[in-house]
């Protein structure tokens, strides 16, 4: 084997290593919050799961006001600093971003407080939750300090750290917030919220605080200095992702306004049990990907292959899940929540199609950001958001809930194309040849599942999907193998059992 042979053969087995890792601690976060989910279903039924939904929503945008896109900016950052393998560098960078997180933190608590009456009247069509949306500016603070610590792990590339906290955030952020909820009911809704946000925190600044860096000294100056690029790059990704987010709480305010409380609580379950399986895909790119690419950026062919393999995997890894997902839809929504979520079958099985085409862009998208074209990657999204709106007002009006299902694909079939494009633009972006073979086994496999419900009674639909899963499981398993060769194969396996 020659030697680009063997290096590519190491890159897959760096990313099956770094999916393995964050990847096990992401199925035992998403494990717990499944077990939170669970118990909050039984407690709240649908339309408290609604209200929990739509206060995320309201915490999730904010946030993002909030941290100027630092989450982010702040990995890419980091990892230069450390590139550059000056100490100095890297204690000036952390000061710098511990820094500002705080105060934008506090910023955003601050707006929320005082828009907090026009948020209410705009979302719920009154001002009765207003003193709830105060409460939630203590979600913001605390989530902004939380995101800046963990982009400094992120950014040094501590993995092991990076799996260890999200597995201790979701343990201790489930025992402690459950029984604020099974006692205050939907009363104890923003105290959950304010927990959990708590948990989180203090998790993440355990294990930052063995990041070992020199003492500096730096003036206001100076630390604007410091924070200019990160809020240069992060302002266009803080741009986009309220762009996403506020499509998201558009989505939520439009499903209350026209179906009621209730649908929103259908709606989120399939949002959450649709990424179940990937989301430890999906964690590990941004976690481990984006700092691999990043540190490539600049070698147009690295960047190209780089992102092959790691579209290559993530099908390969997701593929079988989604399978699953998709044929067993009824059961997990009764098991995972209860039989009163079943209605949201119809909107779970359009989710999960478009959670495909999601970890097929992904890689793609990380391209623009890890180059630094911020404005290129925001007319990307912008793009997308409003045709997504399109899709939804369409969707609803026509097919009711299971067309807000319809337009998650849509929309994410459209950016698929677009972010496509403007990597071919860049770097000449193309898919492999192993990547086009693989398309033609996995795509027609899961298009076949989908449409058996339509042709089949439940039991048969679950028998033949269930053949379907386990072929492509195989398959899956045979072409890692040959990518990383067996004995690789099984460090993976028995790193993400480690892992979990």
């Amino acid at each position: 084997m020659d030697s680009n042979a063997n290096r590519s053969s190491d890159s897959y087995r760096q990313i099956l290593k770094s999916t393995a890792i964050l990847g096990g601690a992401s199925f035992i976060n998403i494990l717990f919050r499944i077990v939170r989910t669970k118990l909050l279903a039984i407690i709240l039924g649908p339309s408290g799961i609604g209200l929990v939904a739509i206060f995320n929503s309201i915490t999730e945008l904010a946030g993002t006001a909030a941290g100027m896109g630092i989450d982010t900016s702040g990995v890419k950052q980091v990892a230069e600093s450390a590139s550059a393998q000056g100490q100095e560098k890297i204690a000036r960078t952390i000061y710098a971003l511990r820094i500002a997180v705080r105060c934008l933190g506090i910023i955003g608590m601050i707006l929320l407080i005082v828009l907090s009456p026009l948020i209410s009247q705009f979302t719920f069509g009154n001002t009765e939750h207003s003193s709830e949306v105060i409460l939630l500016s203590v979600v913001i603070v605390l989530g902004t300090i939380m995101n800046g610590e963990v982009a400094l792990i992120q950014g040094m590339r501590r993995i092991g750290d990076l799996a260890k906290l999200n597995i201790l955030g979701a343990i201790v952020g489930t025992l402690v917030s459950v029984p604020i909820v099974y006692v205050w009911g939907q009363k104890g809704i923003v105290p959950f919220l304010i927990t959990v946000s708590f948990m989180s925190l203090l998790t993440a600044w355990w294990y930052a605080r063995e990041i070992k860096v020199s003492r500096v000294q730096m003036g206001w100056a100076e630390i604007l200095s410091e924070v200019k690029p990160l809020l240069t790059l992060g302002a266009a990704i803080m741009i986009s992702a309220l762009m996403t987010k506020g499509t998201l709480y558009l989505v939520s305010v439009l499903v209350l306004r026209r179906l009621g409380l209730e649908a929103v609580g259908l709606y989120q379950a399939a949002v959450t049990l649709s990424s179940i399986y990937v989301g430890f895909i999906l964690d590990s790119m941004v976690k481990d990907y984006m700092p691999r690419l990043t540190a490539v950026a600049n070698d147009n062919a690295a960047c190209n292959k780089l992102a092959n393999e790691q579209v290559e995997i993530a099908i390969l890894l997701s593929v079988p899940g989604i399978l699953a997902t998709l044929t067993f839809a009824p059961m997990i929504l009764q098991l995972f929540y209860t039989s009163e979520f079943v209605a949201a079958f119809e909107i779970l099985r359009w989710q999960i199609l478009g959670i495909l085409l999601q970890v097929i862009a992904w890689p793609v998208c990380f391209i623009l950001q890890a180059k630094g074209r911020g404005k290129l990657f925001l007319v990307s999204i912008a793009l997308t958001c409003v045709v997504h709106l399109a899709f939804i007002a369409v969707g609803i009006s026509y097919f009711g809930l299971k067309g807000i299902g319809m337009a998650f694909f849509g929309m994410w079939a459209f950016y698929a194309m677009i972010i496509y494009g403007i990597a071919k633009y860049l770097t000449g972006f193309a898919w492999s040849a192993a990547n086009y073979r693989m398309a033609l086994v996995t795509f027609p496999a899961v298009g076949l599942v989908f449409v058996l419900s339509l042709f089949f009674n439940p039991f048969w639909s679950m028998v033949l999907g269930s053949l379907v899963a386990m072929a492509m499981a195989a398959y899956s398993i045979k072409s890692l193998k040959d990518s990383i060769g067996p004995f690789a194969l099984l460090s993976f396996l028995r790193t993400s059992k480690s892992s979990i």
